[in-house]
Order: C-alpha cells, then sequence, then structure tokens
C-alpha cells in the first residue's frame, strides 16, 4: 500500500519555482518568508541540514534593525493567546504543547506580567524553543533571561530560533531519497 504526502522531499524543494518553496518553508520562521525565500536562491541543498544553516544564515546576515523586527514579530507565550487562537498554527501547537492554555488565572497572568518586564528590558519578546522545557522551567528561564545583558539575550533569542525552526522543517519535509 503506498501513501501519499502533502509534505514534500528534500529533492521536490530542490526543483520547486520560488514562489511554490516560498509557499511550502516560509512560515518555518514566524512571519518571515523572506528567510525561505533568501534560501531558495541557495538550492539545491543536499541535506535538510544544510537547507536549515541557509535558512539561518539569511537571519545572521540580515541588518540588526531587520533581526530585531524579526524577532517582534515572534508571539509572547501567553495563555490567553492559546486559548484564543489568534496565534499562527505553529506557534498554537508549540504553546499548547507546553500546557500553556491549560494555565490557572494568576499563572497567566504572572506569565504577562513576566512577558512586559522582559519586553521591556531587551526590546523584543521572550523566546524559547517550548519543546525544550517544562512549563515550570518555562517560567524559570523567562524570569533568568530577563536578567541577562541584552546583547547575550539576543543571541539566545536566535539559538532559540534555531531550534524551533529546524523542529518546524522537520515536521514540513518528507525524509526521502535525494
Amino acid at each position: 500500500m503506498t501513501t501519499t504526502t502533502t509534505h514534500p522531499t528534500l529533492a521536490e524543494l530542490n526543483t520547486m519555482t520560488r514562489e511554490a518553496f516560498v509557499a511550502a518553508l516560509g512560515e518555518v520562521f514566524e512571519y518571515a518568508p523572506w528567510v525561505a525565500e533568501s534560501a531558495a536562491a541557495q538550492r539545491p541543498f543536499n541535506s535538510l541540514d544544510a537547507l536549515h544553516a541557509s535558512m539561518l544564515a539569511a537571519v545572521h546576515a540580515s541588518p540588526r534593525e531587520q533581526t530585531v523586527r524579526f524577532l517582534c514579530g515572534h508571539p509572547e507565550l501567553s495563555a490567553t493567546a492559546v486559548r484564543s487562537g489568534t496565534l499562527t498554527s505553529d506557534s498554537q501547537r508549540e504553546q499548547q504543547s507546553a500546557g500553556l492554555g491549560d494555565l490557572e488565572q494568576e499563572q497567566g497572568e504572572r506569565l504577562a506580567a513576566l512577558n512586559k518586564t522582559y519586553l521591556t528590558r531587551h526590546g523584543f519578546p521572550f523566546i524559547a524553543c517550548v519543546r525544550h522545557y517544562t512549563r515550570a522551567g518555562l517560567f524559570a528561564e523567562l524570569t533568568s533571561r530577563t536578567e541577562r545583558d541584552t546583547e547575550q539575550e539576543f543571541a539566545e533569542a536566535l539559538r532559540q530560533i534555531s531550534f524551533i525552526s529546524r523542529l518546524r522543517l522537520s515536521q514540513r519535509v518528507s525524509v526521502g531519497s535525494l
């Protein structure tokens, strides 16, 4: 029995039009299809890791102000947003998997206050690959990272985006032969 998948293989991505490539991978990086567009020009890729590295290189090569805007495009970790369904489908799944939609009101308010403090201090939202943390771990990480130097935190936000985008990419590309 043969099953079909809606996810392209790497070989298919390598031969797609630029538009189809961006449509397939444009949301791997939250609200930043320009990352996929940049990677499209670097094809062909011989591995998923090479594709991911190309996408990350586009982010790291962007001017600082563009990178800050990119970071600001990421949603806060928020019980309210999870419950209201206002997140992208990826962020919705990720935050729900961390149990953020199940927070008691007091915990949700604490998370909102911590997010506000972090944003005020650093100028961009707290970003974490929630699949790497427990709910308690997220609160601890947010509290700890708020106190860091902004340059250190800028680098950490990009590192977390690397984790998030790699997981998303692996969900969008079927394992198949080149």
